[in-house]
């Protein structure tokens, strides 16, 4: 068998990738005695290494399928999808890295504690953060479990379950042995792989229109079944107003929802002043703003190499769409596993999800070991070695439950799940995170009512949503007992959220107010705002 033989550079490409994987999470993991060092390794990192890792964690596996996938059948609103992208990591930049940069804090637990009461600040926010990360978590499992068994040539769901937890043990390895300095690292190395495969996808699209994007974006409106109209927004949910009101609420959750994913927050702890934090989100905004626009070429490339209606035949979410691009534009390849470019990409994008799902695992565990047991059922009487074997073995039993999940929900759409975790993280996180450290008059009452309210609207509407019943592409397509008209509930449960928050902390009774909490050697200022 010759070492370019598609099915053995595969084995060598992801070997490759899973031995400097490990190594550096080795690496990493021979100083992480002690739980300051596991959870804030990253300190010492140069802004262009932090920018690298945020941008790897903003960047997942269901980002990369899904956006290409939505490019690629629904034009220009997969386009508004990559720019909410784009806002989104602009908002976690300018609004965000003030607040949550440097002090030494662990998780969002430890941010709201300092300015509320301990107790129902970890707890309420280690249960949203549970909430909201596990969907993502399955999606992600999802996804790279059938990945790797069209990147391994291994036929049946059986090949898919076993990849799934062979993706999942190792995801645990990761967290587990490297912390959040080893998670870095890994999402430094999958940053780069993921851009030099989407430059490699993106130049063989423009080679074949002549190097002009317009006539690509003119050969795949042709392409699309829809003309001109490709590139105009309403071709993913319909003209009717509900469609258009969902294409709203699709573009506000993104924006507002990937800011505030806890994985993302937890990148910010480590980093010290807000020179650091701006320079280092800085990068990761080119990083994102790049591989975005990349996605974009290959997504107009796959309609207008493959055709709608191969995609459509093939998946009609579009999650397919990169795989047919990979093998229309390796003709000589008849399957998956013997194609050269698709083994190069299908390592990017697996790579890719190893290093979602250990960040996601990583902020799962934070929040249940420290938020939890050693601030609230420990009240702080954890050693520091204790401390740490809980945040690995709670590393352990968020992956097996994860697993576990991710089997049983393989043939769902992956989009119920990534529209329930943004929405909620923006309709119940984002809201605590802003009023509880920009906000004095923000009270115990109003953390309660944003983040459990919150996150009950956003369960109740997408239940009964069209994602779920009522739909052909629905959970349940041969049932229908929706009554909410979006299928993404953002554009009411994120206002809903914000009102809740006040209206908690303005009448629901007397509570402990958010107080200023500062740092003169630093030369901070109060976050909080007199509210008079």
């Amino acid at each position: 068998m010759s070492f370019l033989d598609p099915r053995t550079l595969a084995f060598v490409l992801f070997a490759g990738f899973m031995a400097v994987s490990f190594l550096l999470c080795i690496l990493a993991a021979t100083g992480n005695d002690d739980p300051t060092e596991f959870y804030l390794g990253t300190g010492a990192l140069s802004p262009m290494q932090n920018g690298l890792a945020i941008a790897g964690d903003y960047i997942s596996a269901a980002t990369v399928l899904s956006t290409t996938g939505t490019i690629a059948l629904a034009g220009f609103d997969g386009v508004l999808i990559a720019t909410s992208t784009v806002l989104s990591i602009l908002m976690f930049m300018l609004v965000l890295s003030g607040p949550l940069c440097g002090r030494g804090r662990f998780t969002l637990g430890d941010v709201l504690s300092e300015r509320l009461s301990e107790r129902p600040a970890r707890i309420g926010t280690a249960v949203v953060v549970l909430v909201v990360v596990m969907p993502l978590l399955l999606v992600q499992l999802n996804g790279a479990g059938a990945m790797l068994a069209l990147l391994l040539g291994i036929p049946g769901s059986g090949a898919v379950t076993g990849c799934t937890v062979f993706i999942g043990s190792l995801m645990v390895c990761y967290a587990a042995l490297g912390g959040m300095k080893g998670t870095g690292f890994v999402q430094i190395l999958k940053t780069v792989l993921l851009l030099a495969a989407f430059v490699l996808l993106a130049c063989l699209v423009l080679k074949r229109f002549s190097w002009n994007p317009a006539t690509l974006f003119d050969a795949a409106a042709g392409a699309s079944g829809y003309g001109d109209g490709f590139w105009q927004s309403g071709r993913q949910y319909g003209d009717s107003l509900s469609g258009r009101l969902d294409v709203i609420s699709v573009q506000l959750t993104l924006a507002l929802g990937a800011a505030c994913m806890p994985h993302l927050t937890m990148r910010l702890h480590p980093i010290r002043g807000m020179r650091a934090a701006r320079a280092a989100t800085t990068w990761a905004v080119g990083a994102v703003t790049t591989i975005l626009g990349l996605i974009v070429i290959v997504g107009a490339g796959a309609t207008a190499v493959v055709g709608a209606r191969a995609l459509r035949a093939s998946d009609p979410t579009g999650s397919d769409s990169l795989l047919l691009l990979t093998l229309a534009l390796d003709p000589a390849a008849r399957e998956a596993d013997q194609s050269l470019l698709f083994s190069v990409v299908a390592c990017a994008v697996v790579a890719t999800t190893l290093a979602a799902v250990a960040g996601l695992t990583l902020a799962a565990a934070a929040s249940l070991a420290h938020d939890v047991l050693a601030k609230v059922v420990f009240k702080g009487g954890l050693s520091a070695n204790r401390e740490l074997a809980a945040a690995r073995t709670a590393i352990v039993v968020v992956g097996v439950a994860a697993v576990v999940l991710a089997i049983l929900t393989q043939h769902w759409n992956r989009q119920v799940l990534i529209s329930f975790t943004f929405a909620a993280a923006a309709s119940a996180l984002l809201p605590v995170v802003l009023y509880g450290t920009l906000w004095r008059g923000f009270t115990v009452n109003g953390l309660r009512w944003a983040l459990y309210g919150g996150l009950l609207l956003t369960a109740v509407a997408i239940a009964f949503s069209p994602a779920i019943s009522g739909n052909p592409l629905a959970v349940f397509p041969e049932r229908d007992f929706h009554w909410f008209p979006l299928r993404n509930p953002g554009l009411i449960t994120i206002p809903a959220g914000f009102l809740l928050g006040w209206l908690g902390s303005r009448f629901g009774g007397r509570g402990r107010r958010a107080r200023d909490v500062l740092d003169p050697a630093r030369g901070d200022t109060p976050y909080a705002m007199h509210t008079g």
